[in-house]
Order: C-alpha cells, then structure tokens, then sequence
C-alpha cells in the first residue's frame, strides 16, 4: 500500500514540487553528481532511501537533481521484509523500488545476509540443513520479485572481525564459513544478471587485518566456484581518513572480483577534502565502478551529531557538495 503523498510525488515532475521555503526554494539549482560520474566513466554516484524518506519532498527533488542510484536503507534488511518465517513484507521495498524505477536509476539491493536487524526466529536454528533451507527460501523470495530491477546486491554484510577472524553469528556458528557459498549460490540462482557483493565496514586502510582477510577469503571462494562479483566498502569514516581510502581501494580491487564500489559513505564534519579524496580513491580505481552516499540530509543521517552527509538539516549544500561537483 503506498501513501498518498507519495504516490501523488510520484506523479508530479521535478519543477512542480513546492519546496520548504528554507530551502530549495530559492530556485537554487543543483548539479548532478550522478552525471558527472557517469561522464567521469563511471556507473554511478547514488544515496540511500526507503518510504519515509521519498515522501518528503525536499529529500526526493535533491534525490532527483544528485543522485543516480538508490540503495534500501533498512526496508531490505531481513527482520523488516521477512518478519515471521514465510511472512514477507515488501510493501515499503516496492515503494522504493517503483520510485527508483520510475525516475530512471538504479537500485542496490541491501542486505540478505546479516547478524544483525535479525528476527528471533533465525538466530534460535541450530540445524544446519534448516537454516540452510531459510537463507535459500529468504533469497530466493526476494531476489526473485525484483528480478532485473537491482543490478547490484549486497550478499553478505560485515561478516568479518577486525582481526580478521568470522564474526560471531548464527550463519557461522551453524553453518561455518560455507553459509557464504550458500548465499551467493542462491543469490546467483535467483537473479543471475545481478552483481553479487560481499560488503564490510572498516576496510578503510590498506594495512587493516580486514581487508587482508577480505581479500584471502574471496580469492579462495572464487578460486572454489563462489559467484562473488564484487566488494563493498562501507566508509563510515572519521574527519583525516580520506586519504587512506584509495590506498584501501586498490588492495581491494587487487582481489579476484570483477568490480569494487565504495557503499555507505559518509565523514563525520563532512570535511571536503575527506569526501574529495574519498571519491578520488573510486575514480581513480578502474574495476570501482561507483560510490553510495549513506543519506542526503544530516538530520536523516544514522550517526546522529556528526552532520556527515553532502546536505544539511535545512537541505542546503555543503562545501563537500560544492567541491566534488567543481572537482568531477
């Protein structure tokens, strides 16, 4: 079931939308990141949103003005689209997907497999054959309704320590590390044109254990027959690690996958030459083949105080903004 008022955004072309009057609209036009990253060679420069978000209007014309690509925030995310075993919930991933769909961009699928936002009824299996049995069907359900509308999924998501060793859960702890092997099979069995990623947080310098461990384990389960396509790099960064990111892409993108994308983005204080050297880092990489936002205003950010994203609260654009868009 869609909102009103998002079904009559829907219906509305971009210079009929009434922005808030303390923001755009002063008419300010803004430029498209998403453009000048496809000109630059590559995919494309994308944000995130789910239904609340697209039925703002001012977070939707900033969407349509930047952006090329959206990514689910949290309506992908198991406990929300299978809340109750066999109970699928795709009323707000559709909102997002027939949005996307309907304004031309892409869409990223996030996540199917993740220790957390997981309902009780997974992390209670201890048989192995049935929670192998409820990771196929959970792919399966979903990959299979958006078949060749997500051109990118996020498979697998912060499956690592950051000593490099599997992270506690119930996917390893019933099934080993071959829950990744079930997952990409699924994943590819259902959608076999989508690009299937593994995805992680701090895999923002090229010494960490992670990626070392990234890069080890994805080689052996290419070289094993897994149908990994490519590697995620969230970027939840601090102010003065940006420069540090293009070093990490390349250790990344030296892995046996055909493409890398930075994910999640965002830098606490947003300072311009983080974002710029951020960017810089997948610009420069030739298998990185786009860049995600992790919001468009700081006041939807989820790292709430640290006023990371492009646009603040008011929806203005902030000097990252301005100095990417110079600099692209």
């Amino acid at each position: 079931m869609y909102s009103t008022s998002l079904l009559s955004l829907l219906a509305v072309p971009l210079t009929a939308l009434a922005f808030p009057t303390t923001s755009l609209s002063t008419r300010q036009e803004l430029e498209s990141l998403h453009d000048k990253y496809v000109a630059a060679g590559k995919q494309y420069f994308g944000t995130i949103a789910d239904e609340a978000l697209l039925a703002d209007e001012q977070n939707v014309g900033i969407i349509q003005q930047v952006f090329g690509q959206l990514t689910a925030e949290n309506s992908m995310k198991w406990e929300s689209i299978q809340p109750t075993l066999g109970g699928f919930n795709f009323a707000q991933p559709d909102v997002l997907v027939d949005f996307a769909t309907a304004n031309n961009m892409l869409i990223r699928g996030h996540t199917l497999i993740w220790h957390s936002q997981l309902p009780q009824y997974v992390s209670d299996i201890t048989d192995a054959a049935e929670l192998t049995e409820v990771i196929e069907t959970h792919i399966s359900e979903i990959m299979g309704r958006y078949v060749g509308k997500i051109f990118q999924w996020d498979v697998v998501n912060e499956i690592f320590n950051e000593d490099g060793s599997f992270r506690d859960s119930v996917f390893f702890n019933v099934l080993g590390e071959d829950f990744v092997r079930i997952a990409f099979e699924a994943a590819k069995a259902a959608d076999p044109d989508a690009k299937l990623y593994i995805n992680d947080f701090n895999l923002d310098s090229a010494d960490n254990a992670k990626v070392q461990a990234m890069v080890t384990n994805v080689n052996k389960w290419v070289a094993e027959g897994v149908p990994i396509d490519g590697i995620g790099s969230q970027a939840h960064i601090a102010a003065g690690q940006g420069s540090a990111i293009p070093d990490a892409i390349k250790a990344l993108a030296a892995a046996d996958v055909a493409e890398v994308a930075i994910t999640e983005l965002d830098i606490a204080d947003a300072p311009a030459e983080d974002y710029q050297q951020s960017v810089d880092a997948c610009t420069q990489e030739p298998k990185c083949v786009g860049v995600t936002v992790w919001g468009v205003r700081d006041n939807d950010s989820w790292r709430p105080g640290t006023n990371p994203l492009l646009f603040d609260a008011t929806g203005q654009p902030k000097e990252a903004y301005n100095t990417l868009v110079s600099n692209l």
